[in-house]
């Protein structure tokens, strides 16, 4: 009985471990928005972001008091926020963030932000008001060095291999067709 018990027991370690590290949390209405928006609160030095898709107002405007307190926040978005309606990548380049936008092929669907090396926050969830209220979404909240470094790795991949975000003054009808049709605009 003694050995199942040892047996059970280190089975059972690493997970009480880890459980520790990581907070999961669900939506429609499950908070995930205030989530995010306490943990860019806590950002003290650097954020690096991975988001498929941003509009919410309220995890912008922390995005803005974290830069006010002088943490470097950089931010890769897909290709289709340059042009996205409702997106808020040009609010963030007009403010003076560092913004880019994966060119590749195939969408640029993560989303994922690095906080300061030690906080993770992954998962399904877009950063927009309807994830929050209508999606079904989860979100995750990981302070595991290992896990966090393997994202700190992915990050700086799509960084380097991201174009420069900038706020155009035309109308961006150009732009649009060239995303609608890559071969009519040969670049």
């Amino acid at each position: 009985m003694r050995s199942l018990f040892v047996i059970l027991f280190l089975v059972q370690a690493p997970l009480l471990c880890f459980a520790e590290t990581m907070e999961v949390h669900f939506s429609p209405n499950g908070g995930c928005q205030q989530v995010i928006v306490d943990e860019i609160d806590l950002a003290r030095v650097r954020m690096d972001i991975a988001m498929y898709f941003l509009t919410s107002r309220d995890i912008v405007q922390a995005l803005v008091r974290a830069k006010e307190h002088q943490v470097q926040v950089r931010v890769v978005f897909d290709k289709s926020q340059r042009i996205q309606s409702y997106s808020k990548a040009a609010y963030l380049i007009k403010r003076g963030f560092e913004v880019k936008y994966h060119t590749g092929e195939g969408l640029m669907h993560n989303k994922f932000a690095v906080i300061d090396d030690h906080i993770l926050i992954t998962g399904s969830f877009n950063w927009t008001p309807t994830a929050e209220r209508n999606n079904e979404e989860n979100l995750l909240i990981i302070k595991d060095a290992p896990i966090i470094a393997k994202y700190r790795e992915r990050f700086e991949y799509l960084w380097g291999q991201a174009q420069a975000g900038e706020v155009k003054k035309e109308d961006g009808l150009r732009e649009r067709l060239c995303l609608m049709f890559p071969g009519l605009c040969g670049d």
